[in-house]
């Protein structure tokens, strides 16, 4: 199995490419057109702040690269967001694969929201075996709103999209390399995908 995580400078690809390496899967980091190209699953990783996240993307030309992928496409966190149409952090243009938009958390909560929260409305084969109501780990200050593309649910001030899928593309707003057990199986059901 060929796992490509996309090299762009953005966030935590140590911790993924750990979590792969304890399913016996040697994750390459690259931001080689060519080997991106060639990967049977792609993660699109991401911590930090969506404008100068996707500058990072543009000036590596993987914004055109990466909404013509045909393989399966997994982003995590800031990854996901991207991935969406428009983010109001840094006023951000997304990659427009999911349709709809990433806000921020009202002053009402806590923000960032972090720590452990619960993802309902699982639909989708990548929930495989999981259960409504699982805990996963989240970090985050901006969420992406529900949608019809919306496969998992977290309440945290309002129920927002915390997974959405389209086509062969896949996001996640919590890390699963960081949510044990059902991180783990989350990532063993992409890889089966």
């Amino acid at each position: 199995m060929n796992v490509v995580i996309i090299d762009y400078g953005v966030g935590n690809i140590k911790s993924i490419q750990f979590a792969f390496e304890r399913l016996g899967i040697t994750a390459v980091l690259s931001q080689d057109v060519q080997t991106i190209l060639a990967a049977d699953k792609v993660i699109l990783p991401g911590v930090g702040e969506a404008g100068s996240a996707m500058k990072k993307l543009k000036d590596t030309q993987l914004d055109v690269l990466i909404p013509k992928l045909k393989q399966p496409v997994l982003g995590i966190c800031l990854g996901m967001q991207l991935m969406c149409n428009y983010s109001e952090e840094g006023n951000t243009k997304g990659l427009q694969i999911f349709d709809t938009e990433v806000k921020r958390f009202s002053n009402a909560v806590k923000v960032p929201q972090m720590g452990w929260n619960t993802i309902t409305n699982l639909k989708s084969m990548l929930f495989e075996t999981l259960k409504e109501n699982e805990y996963m780990y989240l970090v985050h200050s901006y969420y992406a709103e529900n949608c019809l593309e919306a496969i998992a649910l977290t309440e945290y001030d309002i129920a927002y999209a915390s997974a959405l899928k389209k086509d062969n593309f896949y996001g996640v707003q919590f890390h699963p390399e960081k949510s044990s057990l059902a991180g783990e199986q989350l990532l063993k059901n992409f890889l089966a995908l």
